[in-house]
């Protein structure tokens, strides 16, 4: 049976870290990355799932960032695992965007689903909170880089929320993928399987890992993808979905193909205060 998640019909487009924005000269603000108005912009787009990740500050609080520290995409630094809440809310990305509470970007856009890549084992128990408190289980799906952690997010969370493979998994399902003696050695019951085309100079996507998944009833999402060649090229080969930053790329390359705006229901609304102004 598919998990609510991914209910909708394939193929999908991801916003990754909600996606470029463009100012007046058609110039990409790459800096914008996990912002509000970047999100936004890609739910004016028509995205109904977008990609970002949680790390958590030292008194609990999940926030949607990227790196470990706020130097890179920030006016501050420092250790977010180190950091109270507080402190984290005073940095700016981008010149004046805040770090997003994750819990505000479910409550923004309850229409939208969310993938999360949970960066980090202090984040694991306070998501499981989040999605309590913000009723989300069924829109969004975790995923990580460390297979223990994304190991602990199952146990902990159990088969009501959603998960893309972790590398062990990703491991066995491409072995799987090798001969039809071997499916049983992938992992089951995972609902998605997230991957790059190659790995450290190593491939990983193939049109046989494709049809494996597809028989083990997982969605295969090829990450991160800006070129529209290249995603023309995976979705001739059979992928569900595609993350990327290109936003507007990916959106005009699924439109050629009739696929948008995506189907499944009403369109996503603006995050919108009761008295019509819209949130950031």
């Amino acid at each position: 049976m598919t998990h609510r998640y991914l209910d909708l019909p394939v193929p999908i487009g991801l916003a990754h870290r909600g996606g470029w924005l463009f100012d007046a000269a058609g110039n990409a603000r790459t800096e914008l990355e996990n912002t509000a108005a970047a999100f936004q912009h890609a739910v004016d787009l028509g995205y109904l799932y977008l990609e970002t990740d949680v790390h958590a500050t030292r008194d609990g609080v999940l926030v949607a960032f990227h790196d470990e520290t706020l130097d890179r995409a920030t006016d501050r630094s420092g250790a977010i695992a180190d950091l109270p809440s507080t402190e984290v809310a005073r940095a700016r990305v981008g010149g004046g965007e805040p770090v997003p509470l994750l819990e505000d970007l479910l409550d923004a856009w309850p229409q939208a689903r969310f993938n999360i890549d949970v960066k980090a084992d202090g984040a694991v128990e306070p998501l499981a909170g989040v999605l309590d408190r913000t009723g989300a289980w069924d829109r969004v799906c975790l995923g990580s880089f460390d297979q223990a952690r994304l190991d602990r997010v199952r146990r902990t969370m159990g088969p009501r929320v959603a998960t893309s493979c972790g590398p062990v998994d990703v491991a066995r399902l491409r072995v799987a993928s090798l001969h039809p003696a071997l499916r049983p050695l992938a992992r089951r019951g995972v609902q998605c399987v997230q991957i790059p085309m190659r790995m450290h100079g190593f491939p990983v996507l193939s049109r046989d890992l494709i049809a494996t998944a597809h028989r083990l009833g997982m969605q295969v999402h090829v990450w991160t993808v800006n070129d529209t060649g290249v995603m023309a090229r995976l979705l001739d080969a059979g992928v569900d979905g595609i993350v990327t930053d290109n936003t507007t790329g990916l959106r005009d390359v699924l439109r050629a193909r009739g696929a948008w705006p995506p189907a499944g229901g009403d369109p996503v609304p603006a995050a919108d205060d009761q008295d019509g102004s819209r949130t950031r």
